[in-house]
């Protein structure tokens, strides 16, 4: 059964499932606090606005994203398939960005794909079939899923904040691996998008909270033990709103 959170109330429901069948996450949730739903919109348009914001800063993410939307207003796939390439460019998208947005836009139009029906699918099965897609990579399908269509079991393995998370909330010695992220997040199926909602919120509790959380060291001497180069990329990204890039 696909769990879907497209209210508060939905996710409000689940987390406290989630707090009764793991106690490990009661702490975590004493933390936290309960987390407010994000959602965005669906469809072509909510899966651009995220390909746009891939490896941006939320500020310029969001600038890029308002002249590309007003300036197909209203934003449909076959005007993007359409627009010059030139076009686009001058509005701040990439070449990749472009190349990528275009070949989604073909997808759709020839009916090979419907970003819809995703939400009903299960979210392994709906992951994979956005990373198959040209310039979607795990980051993107799994934040789509999750904010655009509410998918209730979708678990974004790879985002540094949820990882950090996980890793402080469950004192782990070292930050997981996006395939590790996997098999830690398995006792949260089928709810692990609203477990991911948690671990966010949770994170940023830690990052204003001062001194020991649960036994652990402080979140800043945690942060600390990464190495310089680990540690300057993710402060970097999850500080500054950065998106990860598609890995193709």
């Amino acid at each position: 059964m696909t769990i879907h959170l497209n209210t508060q109330a939905d996710l409000e429901e689940a987390i406290h499932v989630l707090v009764r069948q793991d106690p490990r996450l009661k702490p975590v949730f004493e933390i936290a606090g309960m987390p407010a739903l994000r959602r965005r919109d669906p469809g072509y348009a909510g899966l651009a606005a995220i390909i746009c914001g891939q490896q941006l800063s939320t500020a310029s993410a969001a600038a890029i994203w308002a002249r590309v939307s007003a300036a197909f207003d209203p934003f449909h796939h076959d005007t993007l398939r359409r627009a010059r390439a030139g076009r686009l460019g001058r509005l701040g998208l990439s070449a990749a960005k472009i190349k990528t947005l275009k070949s989604l836009a073909r997808e759709i139009a020839s009916e090979r794909l419907n970003l819809d029906i995703l939400a009903n699918e299960a979210a392994d099965a709906a992951h994979n079939t956005l990373t198959a897609l040209h310039g979607i990579g795990p980051w993107t399908a799994d934040v789509y899923l999750l904010f655009c269509l509410g998918h209730g079991d979708a678990w974004p393995a790879g985002d540094l904040a949820v990882q950090e998370a996980v890793k402080i909330g469950l004192g782990l010695k070292s930050r997981p691996t996006a395939k590790q992220m996997a098999s830690l997040a398995e006792p949260w199926r089928p709810m692990r998008g609203a477990a991911a909602h948690l671990w966010w919120s949770y994170y940023r509790a830690v990052k204003k909270r001062e001194g020991a959380i649960g036994g652990q060291p402080k979140a800043n001497a945690v942060l600390n033990k990464l190495s310089v180069a680990k540690r300057s990329s993710a402060k970097a990204k999850i500080a500054a709103g950065k998106r990860p890039e598609s890995r193709k």
